[in-house]
């Protein structure tokens, strides 16, 4: 009777045990958001020039490269990254983008392995601005540097043309589950301010907010950064990890390369990150994005290029791209 009385209670303890831990972790951790917020890694091989299939923006020009040319090394962050390789696909010659091994493969740590010899490269952000100061990238396409990155090229003597040529929106996501569609600015920085924690403080409901931040130095950080007037968390309280997500991004990136269902961006100041909301400049938080390459670059069709960008097919160009010309 005293041996049925021990696995009764062990038993009844095992079952509380578990039901404390569905309870407190295991629903917790089903209902938060943070999973299908985070961003996933691009597709390069969606945009590869002279491919058959790729995305591009294919609108024609009447600048051509032959391969006698000098052309110009382009390289970007992973969200301009149809831009620049749909200027190759309309402007150079084919055969200008070749691989290590031969071919394409997505099995490399950015899902890419062009050859050093290839006139697209995709190192990213940090990598991509480093090379670009060092000189084996000639056109950079970027959102504005970090105070850090221009700080690195100063320190090397390297000055720079920072130019821009189209716009984007900067955007905010959660989970569709997530009944809220609107949050002011004031909203935002409190809850990159650690001052909001909790989604029943915005119009939510009762849950801790999991604030997603993005890797120093990238593209949407240094953003964020500007946006939050240097003044945000560095990094999460464990706890939010129960917590449904929020995090942040650029627009097209967000909607259109890693397109994700279970994601919605949020309206901002009650203006959704439409293209019409960025050219009439209702939305709050439109930024352009740039090229950016070294004063000291003797080669000539860098110059061209940048102009190609601001005339009207480039424009055209950017547009058909999914982003927002300057002056379309």
């Amino acid at each position: 009777m005293k041996k049925k009385l021990i696995l009764l209670a062990t038993a009844l303890i095992f079952v509380a045990f578990n039901a404390f831990l569905y309870v407190n972790v295991t629903r917790k951790l089903g209902n938060n958001y943070s999973t299908s917020s985070q961003l996933k890694m691009v597709d390069v091989g969606r945009y590869l020039p002279f491919e058959d299939g790729s995305e591009l923006a294919r609108t024609g020009s009447s600048l051509h490269f032959s391969e006698t040319d000098d052309l110009p090394v382009l390289d970007g962050a992973a969200a301009l990254v149809p831009v620049y390789a749909s200027v190759i696909d309309n402007i150079y010659p084919s055969g200008c983008v070749t691989y290590e091994g031969g071919a394409f493969s997505d099995d490399n740590l950015y899902g890419e392995n062009f050859a050093k010899d290839s006139a697209m490269q995709y190192q990213n952000t940090i990598r991509g601005f480093d090379a670009t100061v060092d000189g084996s990238v000639d056109l950079f396409f970027t959102a504005y540097p970090s105070k850090e990155q221009l700080e690195s090229a100063a320190e090397k003597g390297v000055e720079l043309n920072i130019v821009p040529v189209g716009m984007e929106a900067f955007v905010f996501f959660v989970n569709t589950k997530n009944p809220v569609d609107d949050l002011s600015i004031d909203e935002i920085r409190g809850i990159y301010r650690g001052e909001i924690k909790n989604w029943n403080e915005v119009g939510g409901i009762n849950r801790t907010i999991n604030p997603l931040l993005r890797i120093k130095g990238s593209g949407s950080q240094t953003m964020m950064e500007k946006f939050m007037e240097g003044d945000m968390i560095e990094k999460r309280e464990p706890s939010s990890v129960f917590g449904a997500s929020i995090g942040y991004s650029f627009r097209y990136y967000l909607s259109g390369m890693v397109a994700n269902s279970d994601v919605k961006m949020l309206c901002v100041n009650g203006v959704y990150p439409d293209a019409d909301n960025i050219k009439n400049g209702s939305y709050p938080i439109s930024a352009n994005f740039y090229v950016v390459y070294r004063k000291d670059n003797s080669n000539e069709n860098v110059i061209k290029l940048v102009d190609w960008l601001l005339s009207d097919e480039g424009q055209t160009m950017i547009e058909k791209c999914g982003y927002v010309g300057l002056h379309m």
